[in-house]
């Protein structure tokens, strides 16, 4: 066993009718979040094993969710091209985002949640804004050859993963966009905990760790099945080893500087389609095509 790595399989979610396709710690790691192919979203204490609540208006496949800071607001993308913005304690949909013109895969609020960014298959990234009445984009970047994956945000950039085998940063104070070409499709991006490199999910079985500020590939990571599914990838709390569920149903762990496996193990009966971290804990969630999410701890 590694010390200090979640490997204890310490609970399991039960309630998506189908596949989960995402899940999500909200920012303190008390709850997460669930969605899947039964058109739902489902809050959960995952501590605790307890379903608190399930939020349901969306008309095909939930593929993304994002929670406020303080835990109060809830957004949420998929096949029905719309981005739901949510108030998590009424379950109510407080408005409707409409301008993909295809399946949205990806959202995220920025750190005072008065925007949101979204990333979908029409090849572009959307951003909203929450505190007006509007319902129409208030930036449109479409500079994508294809399907945009998946999306994160720091302080003054937008972040995204694209099959046209790109990562693009916008920055949004000077209006430059950087390209890092990764030569192979991306399917999913996450920074690293001190947001100084970025970890992309490539559909060639392969992770790749670059240098934000040089854009030099200062690793790879392999032993999983990536080809044809959205799967997540993250690094721990610590940024010391870096993981990601596999097409086979097992996650990885890697040590984040050699990239050696320094654990895999089988935790799901089919594709993992999403590991979340605790943000301080040595906890972990993951969710999969078998229509669970399981709680991981050390």
């Amino acid at each position: 066993m590694v010390a200090g790595l979640p490997l204890r399989e310490s609970g399991v979610l039960k309630g998506h009718e189908g596949a989960v396709l995402a899940v999500r710690f909200n920012g303190d790691g008390n709850y997460c979040l669930s969605c899947g192919k039964d058109r739902t979203l489902r809050l959960w204490n995952p501590h605790r094993g307890i379903h608190v609540k399930t939020y349901k208006s969306h008309g095909r496949e939930v593929r993304d969710v994002h929670v406020t800071p303080d835990n109060s607001k809830l957004v949420s993308c998929g096949g029905d091209r719309q981005i739901f913005y949510w108030d998590v304690s009424t379950g109510r949909v407080i408005r409707k985002f409409r301008g993909h013109d295809s399946e949205v895969n990806s959202v995220k609020f920025n750190e005072y949640a008065s925007v949101v960014v979204s990333a979908g298959y029409d090849r572009s990234v959307r951003t909203w804004d929450c505190r007006s009445q509007s319902t129409e984009p208030i930036q449109i970047i479409d500079t994508f050859q294809d399907s945009v994956m998946s999306v994160c945000l720091t302080k003054s950039e937008i972040i995204a993963g694209s099959v046209d085998g790109t990562v693009r940063t916008f920055d949004i104070r000077v209006g430059r966009e950087l390209v890092d070409d990764m030569k192979q499709p991306v399917n999913c991006i996450s920074l690293s905990n001190d947001t100084n490199c970025l970890l992309a999910s490539c559909l060639d079985s392969t992770l790749r760790l670059l240098d934000r500020s040089s854009g030099e590939l200062l690793q790879e990571y392999k032993g999983h099945t990536c080809k044809s599914f959205k799967m997540d990838c993250c690094l721990t709390n610590t940024d010391a080893h870096v993981t990601s569920g596999s097409e086979d149903g097992f996650i990885f762990f890697w040590d984040l500087v050699d990239a050696s496996v320094v654990m895999k193990f089988r935790a799901h009966a089919s594709v993992v389609t999403s590991v979340s971290y605790h943000p301080k804990d040595s906890c972990m969630i993951t969710s999969s095509v078998d229509g669970t999410v399981r709680v991981w701890k050390e």
